[in-house]
């Protein structure tokens, strides 16, 4: 009888111990099943958040895409979405205080003479260089081929900011040049700086061969870089934007020299100072190069200036 009930007992054990094992593999299985069903998750995420965007934009506009034209389109497009926006406000200024408070100089009005001779300049040299140039370009150039893959979220913001270190490098060392030899001042960059406060329409206002600088080099740098073609495109838009915002003539709260934290950016105060001394902040997007040139100032805000002087 006690050794029947000890067989018993051994059996059950033995039971019990297969179950258990059986359930810490099935657990272990299932433990593993689900980090690798993470880590392929996490690896499309990583490889391919921007896929399905990149994906409609073949699929719907492929032919709009791998056109030359399409760089100078989205450049023209935003530059002109922009200076509408900002003519507005330049327009509604005068008569709206909660506009007005966030003019880098309140007493300066952009009057209807203003908005017509920068936009004539700026309408005169598409015309008659940038609109030429992007005919040949869509004549003689073959369609751009398109990778089947969007970049990695980390790639394309990692490809912005290389472009905007390699260009404002190539652009501080051009300006520079153009201010400190005379012959190069009057003959080509003398007419950005017939303004001395500036406004949205004043970013264009630029001679030919400036016009053609900055352009050239927004689109030679991502090919330089061996970027993905939509890193390109933004690089292309975020330029535009930030020279409107450096010339529009406002320090709104939300301006990039406000968000990018050190001082490391340049940003509408610093350019606005750049207008008023020439001699000095001849970077598009960060400050560090006129720090390191001796190039740098940073004019007290405006507001300060006027409280100072009431107090005196």
């Amino acid at each position: 009888m006690l050794a029947d009930i000890a067989s018993i007992l051994t059996q059950l054990a033995t039971s019990q111990s297969h179950v258990q094992s059986l359930g810490i593999s099935r657990k272990s299985m299932y433990s593993k099943s689900m980090l690798e069903l993470s880590n392929t998750t996490w690896g499309l995420s990583d490889r391919s958040m921007l896929q399905p965007l990149w994906d409609y934009l073949q699929q719907n506009h492929e032919s709009t895409l791998r056109s030359p034209l399409f760089p100078v389109i989205i450049s023209v497009s935003t530059y002109l979405l922009l200076v509408f926006l900002y003519t507005i406000l330049d327009l509604l200024a005068p008569s709206c205080p909660m506009i007005r408070r966030y003019r880098i100089h309140q007493e300066h009005t952009v009057t209807w003479s203003n908005i017509g001779s920068t936009l004539a300049l700026t309408t005169y040299n598409h015309l008659l260089y940038i609109f030429p140039a992007a005919v040949a370009q869509w004549l003689w150039r073959p369609p751009i081929p398109l990778p089947r893959e969007a970049p990695s979220v980390p790639a394309f913001l990692l490809g912005i900011v290389g472009c905007m270190v390699v260009f404002d490098f190539q652009y501080y060392l051009w300006h520079l040049l153009h201010h400190r030899v005379s012959w190069l001042y009057s003959t080509f960059h003398a007419v950005h700086h017939q303004y001395r406060q500036t406004f949205s329409l004043v970013t264009q206002y630029l001679s030919a061969w400036e016009l053609f600088s900055v352009g050239f080099w927004t689109t030679v740098d991502p090919l330089l870089l061996q970027v993905h073609c939509l890193t390109a495109w933004a690089f292309m838009v975020f330029n535009v934007w930030v020279a409107t915002e450096d010339h529009c003539g406002y320090e709104f709260p939300w301006a990039m020299h406000r968000l990018v934290p050190f001082g490391l950016w340049g940003g509408a105060l610093r350019h606005d100072a750049h207008h008023q001394q020439p001699g000095t902040n001849f970077a598009p997007f960060f400050s560090h190069w006129d720090w390191l040139g001796g190039t740098a100032t940073m004019p007290a805000p405006v507001k300060a200036k006027k409280r100072v002087e009431k107090e005196a």
